[in-house]
C-alpha cells in the first residue's frame, strides 16, 4: 500500500526536476539573438534577450556590455551607465568600459564622474587622448578653467592637435586673457585651415584686443568659404561697430537674421538694437528689444536685453518706460547695485522733466456728488463705505480724509480710494491730497441724507398693462420698447434684459429706450437704478396673442379702456361695474382686440391725468388705430354738463366731478392719431352734452362695408336718464349680449345700439342716446368689432 502511495509523487519530482531543463535556451543563445536584433537596431528587442541571458548567467558581461550599448542607442543613458558599471564589477580595469562609462557621465552632465572615470582611464593608459579630451570638456563646464589648461597642455605634450589648442584658446578666454586666447587660437586655425570655430574665436579675440584690421581680416577668410555663417557675420558686425561704420554693422545683422534659425535671432536683435542705439537710431533699437521681450513673462526677461532697452528708452525721452525696465531689472535682480542706481538716475530725469503745479482734483465714484460739494448718503444707513478717485499729472503721496491717512496705490496715476463715514455722527469733511511735486487740494465736503424710495418703471411701447403684460404688435424677434421712469432721484442706469437702455441721465422722470432680442422669451426683466442706490426691477410679462390680432384687422390697432368705478367715499358704492368690466371682457375674448387697459377706482386727479397724459402718450407710441373707452360708474347731468364721478367726489360738490368736456378735450389732442373713437358710458346722469348731434336715422352697416372703416368716426353710446348708476345694468347685458350671439365675421356699434335700444325701452327705461362726439372729427364711419 505505501510503495502504491509514493509512486505519484516520485513521478512528480522527476517532472519537476528535469521538465525545466528541457525547454530552456542558453545564456549564449539569448545573447546570440540579442545580437542579432541590435544589428537590425531592434534595440527594445535585443534588450529584452541580453536581459534573459544575465538572469541565465549573472557574470555575463559581454551581454552588460551590449544591453549598456542598446540602452544609448535608446537615449536611455542612466542605465547604459548602470550596466558598464556592473560590467566594470567584473573586470574593473578595462579601458574601453571605463571610457565609455566616463563619455556617459559626460553626455548626463554629471561632469565629476566623468573626470572620475576620465582619471582611471588614464591611469591606465596615459597616452589615451579620449579620456584627455572628456576630462578637458568636464573641467571647462565646471568652470575650471586653471585645471583644464593643465590637463590640455598635458594632452599636447602626447599630441599636439588643432582642437586641443582650440580648448585651451576657450579656457584662456574664459579667463579673458586675450593675448594667449588668441596665440592658441592661432595655433589651431593654422594647424586646420577649415576648423571655422578657431577662426572665429580668434576674430573675437583680436577685437577685444583692439586688433580690429587683423579682426576683419580673420573674420572675412570664413566669410570667404562660407557667406551664410551667420556667427561670422554677427563678429563682423561688432567689429564694424567698433570702427564707428554703423550701417555696415547694422547692414550684416539684418543679413544674419534673414539667415539665422528661429532660436538664434533673439542674440541678433540685441546686437542691432545696441548697434541702433549707438547709431543715435534709438526708436528703432527700441523696436529690436522689444522683439526680443515680446510674449516673455517679466521674470524670464534677459537682463542684457532689458538694460539695453532703458537706455532706448531714456534715448527717446521715455522715462516712465525707462524706469519700468529699471525697476524690473531690480526685482529680477535685487542686489545688482547698477540696476539701482540707473533707477535713481532715471527716476530723478522723469520727476524733473514731469513736473507741474496743478492741484490734484477728486471725483465722486459711489456714491456720485450733489452740486460738487455734498456726500449723498441713504437715509437710515448708519455707516457708509465712499469711493472715490483722485486726478492728477502726478502720483499721490498722501491722501488725508479728515486726520487719518487712507491707504491707494501709491505706484499707479490716478489713484482710487475708500472711506467710511457715520452720516449720524459726520455732517462735513474735509478730503486734503498732496502729490509728489508737493501740489495740495484741501476740500470740505457736505454729508447730506438722501431718499431711499425705489424708481417707478412704466413700459409705454408696446403697451403693459398695470399687472406687467406686454402686448406685442407683431411675431418679430426683435422688439424696439419705450418706457418712462419716475423717481426722486436722477437715474444711474437703465437695463432691458441686460441690454443698457438709452436715456438722458441729467433728466428727472427720463423717458428711455431700448432694443432687444425676444426670440424664445416668455418674459422680459427691466432693472432700474437711481444715482443714490435705490434699485427696482420688474419682470413683464410677453403677450403675443396681439400680433396674430392685428395681422389681419381692417380696423387696425384695436384698444378697450375700461373705467370701472365701484368703491366711492361719499357716492353708494356698487358691484354692478365690475361684473359688467368682466362681462364685457369675456365677450371682447372672441374679437380681435389687440390690448384691454383695465383702470379702477379714479380719483378726478387721476381722470385728468390718465386722459391728458398716460392715454396719450401710450395712443402716439403704439401707434393704435381704434379705441373703445367704456365707463361703469355714477354719473351727473347739472348746470348743462355731464360729469363722471370720481371715487374721491363729494356730495353736492361739483367741482369735485370730473367733467366730461375735459374728457372732449383731452381726446382732441390725440384724436388725429386715431381711425374710430367710440365712447360707451353707463352712467344715468351724463346726460345728452357730450353729442353735438343725434344721427336722425341709424343707417344699416354690413360686414362686407370696409369703407366703413377706412372713414373716421367719433361716436358715443350713452345710457339716459337722471338716476345714479345701478348693479343690474339692463344696457351692459343686452351690449354683451349682442357680441355673444353675434353669428357673423363682425358687427357693427350701430347694430348694438339697436339691440340695446330696444331692450332698454321694454324694461321702461329711457332710450340710451347714440350719436357723434361734439367737437370730434367724424367721417361717417363707424366702430366695427371683428371677430377673431
Amino acid at each position: 500500500m505505501k510503495s502504491i502511495k509514493l509512486f505519484p509523487l516520485i513521478l512528480f519530482v522527476f517532472i519537476f526536476s528535469f521538465g525545466g531543463s528541457a525547454y530552456a535556451q542558453s545564456p549564449k543563445k539569448y545573447f546570440k539573438t540579442g545580437e542579432e536584433f541590435k544589428e537590425n537596431k531592434n534595440y527594445k528587442d535585443a534588450i529584452t534577450q541580453y536581459s534573459k541571458a544575465i538572469d541565465g548567467d549573472s557574470k555575463y558581461v559581454d551581454a552588460y556590455v551590449a544591453r549598456a550599448e542598446s540602452y544609448r542607442s535608446l537615449s536611455n543613458l542612466e542605465s547604459a551607465i548602470e550596466d558598464y558599471l556592473r560590467a566594470l564589477t567584473f573586470d574593473s580595469d578595462n579601458e574601453d568600459y571605463l571610457i565609455e562609462t566616463s563619455k556617459l557621465y559626460f553626455e548626463t552632465k554629471q561632469f565629476e564622474k566623468a573626470i572620475e572615470y576620465a582619471d582611471k582611464t588614464i591611469v591606465n593608459d596615459k597616452k589615451n587622448l579620449v579620456a584627455y579630451n572628456t576630462k578637458i570638456q568636464s573641467q571647462l563646464n565646471l568652470k575650471e578653467y586653471d585645471k583644464a589648461i593643465t590637463t590640455i597642455n598635458l594632452a599636447i605634450e602626447i599630441k599636439k592637435s588643432a582642437p586641443l589648442y582650440y580648448s585651451l584658446g576657450i579656457a584662456y578666454q574664459e579667463k579673458s586673457e586675450w593675448e594667449k586666447a588668441a596665440l592658441n587660437f592661432k595655433e589651431a586655425s593654422d594647424m586646420d585651415e577649415d576648423f571655422i570655430d578657431a577662426f572665429l574665436a580668434l576674430s573675437n579675440s583680436q577685437l577685444e584686443l583692439k586688433k580690429l584690421e587683423e579682426a576683419m581680416t580673420t573674420c572675412n577668410k570664413v566669410i570667404a568659404k562660407d557667406e551664410k555663417n551667420t556667427d561670422a557675420l554677427v563678429i563682423r558686425s561688432k567689429i564694424y561697430r567698433a570702427k564707428l561704420d554703423y550701417p555696415s554693422a547694422i547692414a550684416d545683422l539684418s543679413k544674419a537674421l534673414l539667415l539665422a534659425k528661429e532660436e538664434d535671432k533673439d542674440l541678433i536683435y540685441l546686437e542691432r538694437g545696441i548697434s541702433y542705439l549707438e547709431f543715435k537710431q534709438a526708436h528703432l533699437a527700441v523696436t529690436d528689444f522689444n522683439t526680443i521681450l515680446y510674449n516673455k513673462k517679466k521674470e524670464d526677461y534677459n537682463i542684457e536685453v532689458l538694460y539695453a532697452r532703458a537706455s532706448a528708452f531714456e534715448a527717446t525721452h521715455q522715462y516712465e518706460k525707462a524706469v519700468e525696465d529699471y525697476e524690473t531689472l531690480r526685482k529680477i535682480t535685487p542686489f545688482d547695485e547698477k540696476a539701482s542706481i540707473l533707477l535713481d538716475k532715471a527716476s530723478e530725469r522723469l520727476y524733473e522733466l514731469n513736473k507741474e503745479n496743478e492741484k490734484p482734483s477728486i471725483t465722486f465714484i459711489d456714491p456720485q456728488i450733489i452740486d460738487g460739494k455734498s456726500i449723498p448718503v441713504r437715509k437710515g444707513i448708519k455707516e457708509a463705505t465712499i469711493t472715490a478717485q483722485i486726478k492728477d499729472a502726478s502720483k499721490i503721496t498722501s491722501i488725508l480724509v479728515g486726520e487719518k491717512s487712507v491707504e491707494f496705490n501709491k505706484d499707479t496715476l490716478n489713484p482710487s480710494f475708500q472711506f467710511d463715514l457715520k452720516p449720524d455722527e459726520t455732517k462735513s469733511i474735509q478730503i486734503s491730497v498732496t502729490d509728489i511735486y508737493k501740489n495740495k487740494a484741501e476740500i470740505t465736503y457736505n454729508v447730506i441724507s438722501t431718499e431711499i424710495d425705489t424708481p417707478s418703471i412704466t413700459i409705454l411701447a408696446p403697451y403693459a398693462s398695470d399687472d406687467g403684460e406686454i402686448y406685442l404688435e407683431n411675431d418679430n424677434s426683435i422688439l424696439y420698447l419705450e418706457g418712462k421712469i419716475s423717481d426722486e432721484s436722477k437715474i444711474k442706469s437703465v437695463f432691458v434684459d441686460g441690454a443698457t437702455a438709452s436715456f438722458l441721465v441729467d433728466q428727472l422722470n427720463p423717458s428711455f429706450s431700448a432694443t432687444i432680442s425676444i426670440a424664445n422669451k416668455g418674459t422680459i426683466t427691466v432693472i432700474v437704478e437711481d444715482i443714490y442706490g435705490n434699485k427696482s426691477s420688474k419682470q413683464f410679462k410677453l403677450n403675443r396673442e396681439g400680433a396674430r390680432i392685428a395681422a389681419d384687422n381692417p380696423m387696425g390697432k384695436t384698444w378697450v379702456v375700461f373705467i370701472e368705478n365701484s368703491n366711492y367715499n361719499s357716492f353708494a358704492s356698487l358691484e354692478g361695474p365690475s361684473k359688467d368690466v368682466r362681462e364685457m371682457n369675456s365677450a371682447l375674448a372672441n374679437y380681435r382686440v389687440h390690448n384691454i387697459i383695465k383702470k379702477k377706482d379714479l380719483t378726478k386727479k387721476e381722470f385728468e391725468r390718465f386722459f391728458s397724459i398716460e392715454l396719450r402718450d401710450l395712443v402716439r407710441s403704439n401707434k393704435v388705430n381704434s379705441i373703445l373707452v367704456w365707463y361703469a360708474g355714477h354719473g351727473k347731468f347739472l348746470n348743462e354738463s355731464g360729469y363722471w364721478i370720481p371715487v374721491d367726489a363729494k356730495r353736492d360738490d361739483e367741482f369735485t366731478y370730473f367733467n366730461i368736456n375735459s374728457l372732449k378735450a383731452a381726446m382732441q389732442s390725440y384724436s388725429k392719431y386715431i381711425t374710430h373713437t367710440l365712447v360707451v358710458t353707463d352712467a344715468c346722469e351724463s346726460g345728452p352734452s357730450f353729442y353735438q348731434a343725434m344721427r336722425s336715422a341709424e343707417t344699416e352697416r354690413r360686414c362686407d362695408d370696409w369703407q366703413a372703416t377706412r372713414f373716421k368716426s367719433s361716436q358715443v353710446l350713452s345710457s339716459a336718464g337722471y338716476e345714479l348708476a345701478s348693479d343690474n345694468s339692463q344696457f351692459t347685458k343686452t351690449f354683451v349680449n349682442s357680441l355673444d350671439n353675434n353669428p357673423n365675421t363682425c358687427i357693427p356699434i350701430d347694430q348694438i345700439v339697436v339691440k340695446v335700444k330696444e331692450s332698454v325701452s321694454k324694461e321702461g327705461g329711457q332710450k340710451p342716446q347714440f350719436g357723434k362726439i361734439q367737437g370730434l372729427e367724424d367721417e361717417n364711419g363707424t366702430f366695427f368689432f371683428i371677430k377673431k
